[in-house]
């Protein structure tokens, strides 16, 4: 009989499953050519991401535009627009996900995904890549607010039925280390998203991994 830690695995999607940060910074610099502002390196945006889209716009705008509400409208449309129909040209699950995926559901593990990004591209993805492991995929939407308030991690324990001293949260940024604080939820940090390890000890994060297949024993006794 396996002995589980947890009945749940509660996953951040962008930095954690996928990566994402090329198609983001193409659509980011999209939007931003669009309105004639400078475009970002792949480094500058991977330090933008992680607190939902309309953050990632205001960090992207110079600070001129930023202050400018036509302005920051208007490059977040653009942004939208053309990520919705460009959110999966080079986008890839890690290494070793799919079958660190696989393996927690030979466990009995139920899994779930919770993001910032908005709430049809994250079930968008999820279908493209997860669906066969994961069926509850939460993106940001009305009503609930985004991380790390804890609300779309909540909101995927009640519809899991599980219990929170049960449930792991996976992420891979500062956000996801104060979400899972602010739900009474353990956490685990990967080393292999968008933050580095030593700005994820910053954070807060106490148990860190370097790669999916590490998940498995954390889980399982």
């Amino acid at each position: 009989m396996i002995h589980h830690h947890y009945d749940s695995v509660i996953f951040d999607l962008d930095g954690t499953l996928l990566d994402t940060l090329e198609d983001l910074t193409s659509a980011v610099n999209h939007a931003l050519r669009t309105g004639g502002y400078p475009e970002h390196t792949i480094d500058d945006i991977r330090t933008f991401v992680g607190n939902g889209v309309g953050m990632l716009i205001r960090r992207a705008l110079p600070q001129s535009a930023d202050s400018d509400n036509e302005a920051f409208s208007e490059t977040l449309q653009a942004f939208k627009h053309y990520y919705a129909s460009h959110n999966n040209d080079t986008t890839v699950p890690y290494h070793g996900i799919t079958q660190m995926l696989g393996d927690l559901q030979k466990a009995g593990i139920q899994m779930a995904i919770v993001s910032n990004k908005n709430d049809p591209n994250v079930k968008a993805l999820n279908k493209t890549y997860f669906s066969q492991w994961i069926d509850l995929a939460i993106g940001e939407t009305e009503g609930i607010r985004r991380k790390p308030y804890p609300d779309s991690l909540i909101k995927a324990i009640e519809t899991l039925k599980v219990s929170p001293n049960r449930t792991l949260y996976v992420g891979d940024s500062d956000v996801d280390v104060q979400t899972a604080a602010n739900a009474g939820v353990d956490c685990v940090a990967v080393c292999w998203g968008f933050r580095t390890e030593s700005e994820l000890k910053a954070a807060g994060a106490t148990v860190l991994i370097t790669e999916p297949s590490q998940l498995l024993p954390l889980v399982i006794e």
